[in-house]
């Protein structure tokens, strides 16, 4: 996934909607960041573009139905909107102030979800391809150990089970990074 293909998804969404302004969450969330190095393909490989209209977060869902899994948007591009609400990921407080705001082409804006911030919704959910995601991730050193630690501390969870998930694969990636940089 880069840039371009989302520039031609958000086209599309905004024929549709009138909107303009997209927030990209998950795992492309990284392509935030890509226009001043480089990220791991582990980290761009999502055919499923997580987002929210900007201006008015609801509206992503009538898009579904042009735009998402299953429709001939994805046949004919191989990749498709996800829409999803801003409160369905596990986030840490302030997340929108830290959003990454890179202009497309046509009047378009895709706001990213900072990459650490994604890391922590991603130990929330605790799934093994998202684990593949946030390793990538720190040892490329887009994310930052200390920074997701930090957030972690301040992320209200959706219950004890989601934090203690979330917490403890911390714990097992941060070892394992710190041990990898040592040899």
């Amino acid at each position: 996934m880069d840039l371009g293909k989302l520039e031609i998804l958000f086209e599309e969404a905004r024929k549709l909607s009138g909107l303009t302004e997209f927030v990209v969450v998950g795992s492309l969330s990284a392509l935030g960041v890509a226009q001043g190095g480089q990220v791991p393909a582990r980290m761009l490989m999502s055919i499923d573009v997580d987002c929210f209209t900007r201006q008015d977060p609801e509206r992503v869902f009538e898009l579904r139905n042009a735009l998402g899994e299953g429709s001939a948007f994805e046949a004919a591009h191989g990749y498709y909107l996800d829409p999803v609400s801003p409160n369905l990921p596990t986030l840490p407080s302030q997340w929108e102030f830290r959003l990454i705001r890179v202009p497309l082409k046509n009047g378009l804006t895709a706001f990213f979800l900072d990459p650490n911030d994604a890391a922590i919704s991603k130990y929330a959910r605790g799934e093994p391809r998202d684990r593949e995601w946030i390793q990538a991730g720190l040892s490329a050193g887009l994310l930052a150990a200390p920074i997701i630690e930090s957030r972690l501390r301040d992320t209200t969870f959706l219950d004890d089970k989601e934090r203690q998930t979330a917490l403890s694969a911390f714990a097992e990636d941060k070892a394992r990074h710190s041990g990898s940089r040592r040899r």
